[in-house]
């Protein structure tokens, strides 16, 4: 099909089956083609941290063997950034690599919240607080697109767990989602307008995603004006004609000759109305139709043809920048090493680095970096970069045997004995491949076994210890992070991981990377923790919006180290914090601009993310005490100061009321602070924004007390109950200590009541009343 061409006319020319084909791919990873109607076949491919095209002539089924291309951060590391900016660089040279390759849509990036710390895929969502993984996500899908290359948003909605993950059902309340599980969402598709969705495997609230009519059509289209395709994940799809009336387009991988058959069948019969399955075909023919330019690019080139190196070069600055500097006790890094003396590098994942996660992600990199090398290569030839491994990385084992352990003995032994003679050591440590990938969650978030018996042996032999982490998904380190007077978290940062840890432990590179989610003290410390991962085929989100950070702060629990902390070699100063309001809620064109301004007070260059978080102490409902709402990421050289500001609106302090159905702004006052960290706010404010005030939907449900306070309600009730003749009230209005004991009956069950001046007529009566006004 040429660029240009109106979709519309081509559906015209086009039978119930080719119809009905459209709606299926023609194999593992491309669209179905109808050649006499001039419609091509596209390519998909996973990718959210970087391509993973298979051979046309490959395993489709498997997930490997992929061709070469740049691994670049997982997301647990991108989030980290806080930098919109370098991550939509990211997306636009995975972009360019798949025009490159062919591929018209890249299956990417996931934005699911990290609910659980166990969750095996954490490593490709960005975040625990929806805004970092709406904005990132935002930029990423920018990015992308900029190359004539279509997103996939994924995985829509509530998937957050491996366990049971094709069938467990999601059950989340309407107020949960709307904050924190869609949130996300909505910003990308509303901000960026990714060309496709991608519907998870689970059900939310009993009904598949799939075939999930409110989530796919009334909420992702109806209300937030999605215009793109909505396709499923790698067999998602239960039941087809179900799944196509809800408003998922696309089913991959295709059931050739069932799915499109029961389309037809079902069109035939009458029990699907052709009319959607024209508008489902019609959103195919149009991601083809832009989609196409990004696969006649590939097919005139070799395939693999892009700038390797440059991108190289941005996956070492977009991991340097995602690093996250937790400790730096007495200031020790950036390392100093002296001439002649001997930095020790102990942990096998210093030289076979752990830099991306395990599944359907895998890249195949064009080239891998390891720390020791880079290290060695970075450092002066009088400086003694030695190795030793310390442990094995085959992942736990539950039994060993005498010779593993013998062996573990051994290995530990040599890095002690290193260690001894170094002026400083560097323990890589990490979670191997095999505890961690998509498929199964954790059941713990312990380092392993052999790890954690080593460093209180390397901290006796030399207190100078400095860890190194490789993970993609948190780790507890409170049982063992006084052994280390620095820790740096560098999640699973892509091939150039090796490069940019040497970066920033030499000083080249100032760290910059902020958690993206909270690292509790235990486990049992997370707010998800007892209800995870659920049981006979449900998990119930009992925590609400108290999610991440949200939980900890509401309770105000201790953590290692909270959402949004991160160090730098230098130090930074906030002073003069303002907020202004404009416009008014009614009016819809409430607005608050917050400013302050952000010195660096040290003596090297650096980033700050500076965050402004909001909170509302009182209201109708149990809030989170604080919620971040903006962020900004500033390089400023020593003395320098800059302002920031921050807008917001009404939404931002809003909350989602199943009472009201919408958003709801209490008036009142709310506390805007801003600072490095949800616990190191530098500077406080209040702020008293007017709204109108809420009435609630009156009817035979509503309570009595919520009838006497609306400002029409409470009139007609008081004039149907009537007075006596020396004008006092009467019934159920006479005796205010019953009012206190049935006030929260609906108004319906009084009128049942006897003697109490309301009966099922006046109670008629009294809503037709009320109906008029």
């Amino acid at each position: 099909m040429t660029a240009g061409t109106r979709t519309g006319e081509v559906l015209g020319r086009l039978s119930l089956a080719e119809k009905a084909a459209l709606c299926l791919g023609s194999d593992f990873w491309h669209t179905a083609p109808v050649g006499r109607a001039g419609v091509p076949a596209i390519m998909l491919a996973d990718g959210p941290h970087g391509l993973r095209r298979q051979p046309d002539e490959g395993d489709h089924v498997g997930i490997g063997g992929s061709l070469p291309a740049t691994c670049f951060p997982t997301a647990s590391a991108l989030g980290s950034s806080w930098d919109p900016e370098l991550v939509e660089r990211v997306g636009a040279a995975i972009g360019a690599e798949a025009r490159a390759q062919g591929v018209s849509v890249v299956l990417g990036p996931g934005i699911n919240i990290k609910r659980s710390p166990l969750c095996g895929r954490n490593f490709e969502y960005l975040s625990e607080d929806p805004l970092v993984s709406g904005v990132l996500g935002a930029a990423l899908v920018e990015g992308l697109q900029s190359q004539g290359v279509g997103a996939s948003v994924k995985h829509f909605a509530a998937n957050n767990q491996e366990t049971d993950r094709l069938r467990v059902s999601a059950d989340v309340d309407e107020r949960a989602l709307r904050e924190i599980y869609l949130a996300g969402f909505e910003r990308v598709v509303t901000s960026a307008r990714p060309w496709t969705v991608m519907c998870s495997y689970n059900k939310l609230n009993g009904v598949y995603a799939s075939q999930n009519r409110w989530l796919l059509t009334d909420v992702l289209r109806d209300e937030w004006g999605f215009d793109g395709l909505v396709m499923s994940d790698w067999g998602a799809v239960h039941d087809r004609v179900a799944a196509l009336a809800a408003g998922l387009d696309l089913e991959m991988p295709p059931k050739l000759g069932i799915s499109d058959a029961q389309i037809v069948a079902a069109v035939e019969n009458g029990s699907l109305d052709e009319a959607v399955l024209d508008e489902a075909v019609l959103r195919v023919l149009r991601l083809v139709e832009r989609a196409s330019p990004a696969a006649l690019a590939g097919a005139g080139t070799a395939l693999g043809s892009f700038d390797v190196e440059s991108h190289h070069a941005l996956a070492r600055a977009a991991a340097a920048d995602s690093l996250v500097l937790l400790r730096n006790d007495d200031a020790i890094l950036p390392l100093h090493p002296a001439d002649g003396g001997v930095v020790a590098v102990i942990g096998e994942f210093a030289r076979t680095a752990r830099y991306q996660g395990a599944g359907s992600s895998q890249v195949n990199p064009t080239r891998v970096e390891t720390a020791l090398d880079e290290l060695r290569a970075a450092l002066p030839s009088g400086v003694e970069v030695a190795f030793a491994p310390g442990f094995t990385i085959a992942g736990q084992q539950g039994n060993e045997g005498a010779a593993d352990a013998g062996r573990e003995d051994l290995l530990a032994a040599e890095a002690v004995e290193l260690a001894v003679r170094a002026g400083t050591v560097v323990a890589f440590l990490g979670l191997p491949a095999v505890d961690e990938s998509e498929g199964f969650d954790r059941t713990h978030i312990d380092l392993p076994a052999n790890q954690l018996a080593l460093l209180p042996r390397l901290a006796a032999a030399n207190p100078h210890l400095v860890v190194v982490l490789s993970n993609g998904s948190a780790v507890r380190v409170s049982t063992w992070e006084e052994h280390a007077p620095a820790i740096v978290e560098c999640w699973l940062a892509g091939q150039a991981a090796g490069g940019a840890v040497a970066d920033v432990l030499l000083g080249k590179v100032n760290p910059s990377g902020r958690l993206a989610e909270t690292i509790p003290h235990r486990l049992e410390d997370t707010p998800s923790y007892l209800n995870f991962p659920g049981e006979d085929g449900h998990v119930r989100y009992g925590e609400g919006v108290f999610v991440g950070y949200r939980g900890h702060d509401a309770i105000g629990q201790d953590v290692s180290y909270p959402f949004g902390h991160g160090l730098s070699y230098t130090t930074f100063g906030y002073s003069d914090l303002t907020a202004a309001l404009t416009g008014r809620a009614e009016d819809g064109d409430l607005r608050i601009t917050v400013t302050c301004s952000v010195t660096n007070t040290g003596d090297r260059p650096g980033k700050e993310v500076v965050q402004l978080y909001v909170g509302d102490p009182v209201a109708r409902v149990r809030r989170p005490v604080r919620e971040l709402k903006a962020f900004a990421k500033l390089q400023l050289d020593p003395g320098e100061s800059r302002p920031v500001t921050f807008d917001l609106t009404a939404r931002d302090l809003s909350y989602w009321s199943a009472k009201y159905g919408g958003w709801v702004l209490e008036g009142g006052d709310f506390e805007l602070a801003v600072g490095a960290s949800s616990r190191d706010l530098r500077l406080r404010t209040t702020l008293d924004v007017p709204a109108p005030p809420l009435h609630p939907r009156l009817g035979p449900m509503a309570t009595l007390e919520e009838w006497l306070d609306h400002p029409a309600g409470g009139p007609a009730l008081r004039a149907a109950v009537g007075v006596d003749a020396h004008g006092n009230a009467q019934g159920i209005l006479a005796a205010p200590e019953l009012l206190k004991m049935i006030g929260n009956f609906p108004i319906s069950s009084i009128a049942g009541f006897p003697g109490l001046g309301l009966d099922q007529q006046s109670l008629a009566d009294l809503l037709a009343t009320v109906a008029k006004k």
